[in-house]
């Protein structure tokens, strides 16, 4: 009987290892190029996200909401009111003014909570984990809500304007197209002052406090400082150049030949410096 045969073995070549040892000042960096695009980030990126963090929040619809009503809701109504001899020599839309002593108080709430409620909610850390730079997320938050609020009270303003000279074409109005953009200009930087004071604070119901301070204690305040003879300087200088009647004398309701550049200037002074202060605190502090 055969034995079968067995096939013939096959002797392994040995191989050699692989070896993992990088050669002399190469980079394991560049051995791997990522099938995703990186692109360098810049101050769009940030913009595009503040963006969409204001439009998309409850806050946003609410307080310019409120602030629309009460502009173009008292506005009207104050139109309603008024006859053609009352728009002499005055802007068209003095009736606008009613309503933004109380609107510029929505525009410092949502100032202030632009920024406040990231610190409240803690989401502040996730935004400076995607953008480390923290500059950059406090410019795009002062940008993004210049121009939101700059947008939308224009935009009340010169509705009223418009309502009010179709119910008084005759009254011979003085032009008002500046008093919509210095009247916008002024609530808006009230707003972004609120902001610069909401990043400094990092608290909302602080912020706003102070803010509400800022604006009504010069209005209340000089009342009882022109009683006091000594005091009567600083509470001349307190009602000139208080909210209220920084907007009235820009609107030509105190003074038909001031247009309110001394308390737009004075207003912008302040919002440049408490911008600055929050940019040094940022950087200072921890989140």
């Amino acid at each position: 009987m055969s034995t079968p045969q067995q096939p013939p073995t096959q002797t392994p070549v040995p191989q050699a290892a692989p070896n993992w040892q990088a050669a002399p000042g190469a980079s394991y960096a560049a051995a791997y190029t990522s099938p995703i695009p990186v692109t360098r980030t810049h101050l769009g990126h940030a913009l595009a996200s503040e963006w969409t963090k204001i439009k998309s929040v409850r806050s946003t619809v609410w307080t310019l909401g409120v602030f629309l009503v009460l502009v173009i809701g008292i506005g009207l109504l104050v139109a309603a009111q008024t006859t053609n001899e009352d728009f002499g020599n005055v802007p068209y839309t003095i009736p606008a003014f009613f309503g933004l002593i109380l609107g510029q108080i929505c525009l410092i709430t949502l100032g202030v909570l632009v920024v406040s409620s990231e610190y409240g909610t803690g989401m502040i850390r996730t935004t400076f984990t995607a953008s480390p730079q923290r500059h950059r997320v406090l410019a795009a938050k002062l940008i993004i809500f210049f121009g939101v609020a700059f947008v939308v009270s224009a935009f009340a303003i010169g509705f009223v304007g418009l309502a009010t000279e179709s119910m008084h074409n005759g009254g011979g109005g003085k032009p008002w197209g500046g008093t919509v953009v210095i009247g916008a200009l002024y609530v808006s930087l009230l707003g972004t002052l609120a902001l610069a004071v909401g990043s400094m604070l990092r608290h909302s119901a602080g912020a706003i406090t102070t803010m509400l301070g800022l604006v009504l204690v010069p209005a209340i305040l000089p009342a009882f400082l022109l009683m006091s003879q000594s005091l009567r300087t600083i509470g001349e200088k307190m009602l000139e150049y208080n909210a209220p009647n920084a907007l009235a004398k820009i609107f030509g309701l105190d003074d038909e030949n001031a247009a309110g550049g001394a308390q737009l200037g004075l207003l912008a002074g302040l919002t440049a410096a408490a911008i600055a202060g929050a940019f040094v605190l940022l950087d200072r502090r921890d989140v």
